[in-house]
């Protein structure tokens, strides 16, 4: 192990690229300290995305380029709007910001985990003449990564099912990492949400469902369950998580349940620290598919029902749920969903123990609990050459 390492991160906007590269830090960072080592940390992100509050939190020095954001539309002739012409002025600006920092830090590696600030840094680290490990949380690559994907020392993916999609120059260069997934997501115990959330009138001879939609919720989802509400708690206990901004409005109907429904279902509009426990606790999970959701469900080894978030980028959300769904490892929910189309997929989960158990294997068996530590092995294998 190196005495000292230094480490550019870049990339952030959203949690799904922010936090595995924070996982890998913290891991990385671990490694080097049971050998007596140091790790000096410089992240390259944008001033309103997440990473600005995450990375200062953790006490990483923190610097921000000019970036330009691509809309995307289906149709090519839209791309070409002002927005786009004027962001994109932005990225000369930007690369010569971001060799600037490569160039005064001199990093051992830097790692870029996608989003348009990934960009600059990455071409920045070519051009400085620094090895270059891009991470990619999703089934396909993003547009960040394709964009580096050829200046790229060693490319780190999420999926076996990634590696025929990537260009065919690029794939002696990729491993099989999976997505890190924060320690502390894994090591949750169902007693403590019990107690945590209050949950003493859950009926424990059913199953229990967590719903939720991220952190601000999902108005799809929590109106598909509130539509299904009735039918769900005659079978399930529920655990919602809908957003602060929709617990009043789905409040007001669940005032209509009778008694012995409404002990078995509760409300919340954000699930914090308890977040590990309530996963321990769930035997059917209903969510979005982002890559971080996938990552620590299959961990888990927790069934699940996906409605993707058909407006994500490069419809990715989709890609996602069905890459599971083909392996028997989830249900994917896509196109018009009902209330009724909700019933059918989690009818048969939550009637048979049998199912759950054997789609809870074949998730397990997608899952890489040990991401952090495969991306730390390639990030000290590009710095070592």
């Amino acid at each position: 192990m190196p005495r000292s390492f230094r480490l550019i991160v870049t990339g952030g906007g959203t949690g799904g690229h922010t936090y595995p590269a924070l996982t890998a830090v913290r891991t990385l960072r671990d490694r080097l300290a049971a050998g007596g080592g140091t790790l000096d940390v410089l992240w390259i992100g944008t001033p309103d995305g997440l990473e600005a509050r995450v990375a200062p939190a953790e006490g990483i020095a923190f610097t921000t380029v000019a970036t330009g954001k691509i809309r995307r539309a289906a149709n090519p002739l839209k791309m070409v709007s002002p927005a786009n012409v004027r962001d994109m002025a932005r990225v000369p600006l930007g690369i010569a910001q971001a060799r600037k920092a490569v160039a005064d830090f001199r990093p051992d590696v830097v790692l870029a985990t996608g989003g348009y600030v990934a960009v600059p840094a990455g071409m920045a680290a070519r051009m400085c003449r620094r090895p270059l490990v891009l991470h990619e949380q999703t089934v396909r690559l993003g547009l960040a990564n394709r964009r580096l994907a050829g200046s790229a020392t060693r490319i780190a993916v999420s999926s076996e099912s990634s590696l025929p999609l990537l260009p065919e120059a690029v794939r002696g260069i990729a491993v099989v990492t999976g997505n890190p997934v924060r320690p502390e997501v894994l090591a949750g115990h169902p007693d403590k949400a019990v107690h945590a959330l209050g949950l003493h009138g859950f009926a424990r001879h059913l199953p229990t469902v967590y719903v939720t939609g991220g952190a601000q919720g999902a108005q799809q989802i929590n109106d598909l369950v509130r539509d299904a509400l009735p039918w769900l708690l005659e079978r399930a206990n529920i655990v919602h998580q809908c957003g602060p901004a929709h617990v009043d409005a789905l409040r007001r109907q669940a005032a209509a349940l009778r008694p012995d429904l409404a002990s078995r279902y509760h409300l919340t509009g954000f699930v914090g620290p308890e977040l590990p426990d309530v996963l321990a606790l769930a035997d059917l999970v209903i969510s979005r598919s982002g890559a971080g959701t996938l990552a620590e469900l299959t961990a888990l080894g927790k069934p699940a029902v996906f409605v993707p978030l058909a407006s994500s980028a490069g419809n990715e959300q989709t890609h996602n749920a069905r890459h599971l769904a083909e392996a028997g490892a989830a249900v994917a929910l896509t196109g018009e969903v009902t209330a009724g189309a909700l019933c059918e997929a989690a009818g048969p989960l939550l009637t048979d123990p049998a199912l759950r158990a054997a789609m809870a294997a074949r998730a397990r068996a997608h899952g890489r609990p040990d991401a952090a530590d495969r991306l730390v092995d390639v990030i000290l294998s590009a710095a070592s050459g």
